[in-house]
């Protein structure tokens, strides 16, 4: 299995993420805001079989993506500093449903998504807010996504963003802490140190979910993990 994260995650969290598999250290420079210049859920969107990748992800992760035998495609919108430009691969794809601010994302991504039903959310960053879950229920820390979501009869759990780390503002994103594979979910952070951790524990619980806790400290948005098994990509 290959793990893309920041390559500024925790170390404990990331010493525990290197026993599921190999790890895509990711970070840039001088393309949008440094508290998500190493996010994956800004640069990368999974897609079924392939991973759309923004145009200006710089060349050696090219290689490195290659190198896991990842197939890619180049989108067509780069990566920038503002809402408008930073948000157009933070999308969330579901079998059903593409969720995401139809005026922000990539081309690519709506190519590919041309058989799905669109739902527009006002967040921009669609992807950070939002988890989909494999038995197509989701988790949100924005309440507007939620209003969304129950407008659609869809189910999910909304919780309190407040206390996840994303510096220098004063919180982050559940999207951002949390990344799925199959049936765990792997959170960057242990929701013992998360006010809404246990009814997020026994949300997952009930769906008999794995639950990973990666280390013994407070959510840390890191733009989600995102887990990809080379051989069926």
């Amino acid at each position: 299995m290959i793990i893309i994260h920041d390559a500024r995650l925790p170390g404990a969290a990331l010493r525990n993420l290197r026993k599921y598999g190999d790890c895509i250290s990711f970070i840039t420079s001088g393309i949008t805001s440094e508290a998500i210049s190493g996010h994956p859920d800004i640069f990368f969107f999974p897609c079924e079989k392939k991973l759309i990748v923004a145009p200006n992800v710089p060349a050696h992760y090219l290689e490195k993506l290659h190198n896991h035998h990842i197939h890619f495609q180049i989108g067509q919108s780069p990566v920038g500093a503002d809402s408008e430009n930073a948000a157009s691969y933070n999308v969330v794809m579901t079998p059903r449903f593409l969720i995401h601010h139809q005026n922000r994302t990539d081309k690519i991504i709506l190519q590919q998504a041309e058989n799905r039903q669109r739902i527009h959310v006002n967040q921009s960053f669609t992807r950070c807010s939002l988890i989909p879950l494999p038995d197509e229920s989701f988790i949100t820390s924005d309440g507007g996504i939620a209003k969304v979501l129950q407008s659609y009869s869809l189910p999910f759990l909304q919780v309190n963003p407040t206390d996840i780390f994303l510096s220098p503002y004063k919180n982050g994103f559940i999207g951002g802490c949390m990344g799925v594979y199959e049936e765990t979910v792997f959170v960057i952070g242990s929701l013992n140190h998360y006010s809404d951790g246990k009814k997020l524990r026994c949300y997952l619980e009930d769906k008999e979910y794995q639950i990973v806790e990666l280390y013994d400290g407070p959510l840390w948005d890191g733009g989600s993990l995102f887990f990809f098994n080379s051989s069926s990509l």
